[in-house]
């Protein structure tokens, strides 16, 4: 590890805050020492599962002059105030997709760094991916030619796990099921390798025996600035899969 890696908090104790914390273990650059829930159960399950310290409630971590900032794994309609008062404290805040459940509150997230002077970054992963990169540089170079077209899908079977005690069961918590978790990636991942999104058109159902709120298939169809078209799929009762495409003029990918 490097002489100063960057110290950070993580909030909201889930299953995908133990994906990151482990992952950031890896890394050179930085150092989670600090995890908070306001379960004190998750806190302890998590401690034990990552060895990281965690605190018994937000302004521990954010009175932390070490920290510099923190991620969070929260739900939804949490993303708004907690990001609000880690900027407060001038924390930098990485949180996790989608950025809000409405615009509104997407807006007044983003709009903390300029308040605040601090970097708001929202977890779009998928373009880091090595296989996305490598399409990016195929279409700079024109290995592809024209590109006309993109289609990308983003499925997995958690609709059918959902449980009326998980937030991801209730529409007001996550409008839109797959597409605002999963499909939202791959609407990011278009919008790296096409360029601006000008048009988009959805449609969606309920197809998963459980009874959740949400619904649990997705279909979005999408043109770009430049003409080309494109359509990202998400069904959320299926095995999972990852998938893009490029067709160009001249290959495809």
């Amino acid at each position: 590890m490097t002489a100063n890696p960057v110290k950070i908090g993580i909030v909201g104790l889930g299953r995908w805050a133990k994906v990151l914390t482990r992952a950031a273990a890896k890394s050179e650059k930085i150092r989670i020492v600090a995890a908070f829930s306001r379960s004190e159960e998750k806190r302890t399950a998590f401690e034990r599962a990552t060895g990281v310290q965690t605190v018994p409630d937000l302004q521990a971590m954010l009175s932390n002059r070490e920290i510099a900032g923190a991620i969070l794994t929260v739900p939804n309609e949490q993303h708004l105030p907690v990001a609000a008062a880690v900027a407060k404290a001038r924390k930098h805040v990485y949180t996790e997709k989608p950025i809000a459940s409405t615009l509104e509150e997407g807006l007044e997230i983003a709009a903390l760094e300029k308040k605040y002077g601090i970097t708001v970054t929202v977890g779009h992963s998928a373009r880091l991916m090595g296989g996305i990169r490598k399409m990016r540089e195929a279409i700079d170079r024109g290995d592809l030619g024209r590109v006309a077209f993109i289609e990308a899908n983003f499925s997995n079977e958690r609709a059918l796990e959902l449980t009326p005690k998980t937030w991801r069961w209730y529409k007001d918590r996550a409008p839109g099921g797959p597409l605002s978790q999963l499909a939202i990636h791959q609407f990011d991942v278009l919008h790296y390798l096409g360029g601006e999104i000008v048009e988009a058109s959805s449609i969606a159902s309920k197809l998963s025996p459980v009874g959740a709120e949400v619904d649990d298939q997705s279909m979005t169809l999408l043109k770009f600035a430049d003409g080309k078209v494109g359509y990202v799929g998400s069904c959320w009762t299926s095995p999972g899969v990852f998938a893009v495409r490029v067709f160009g003029s001249q290959g495809l990918m």
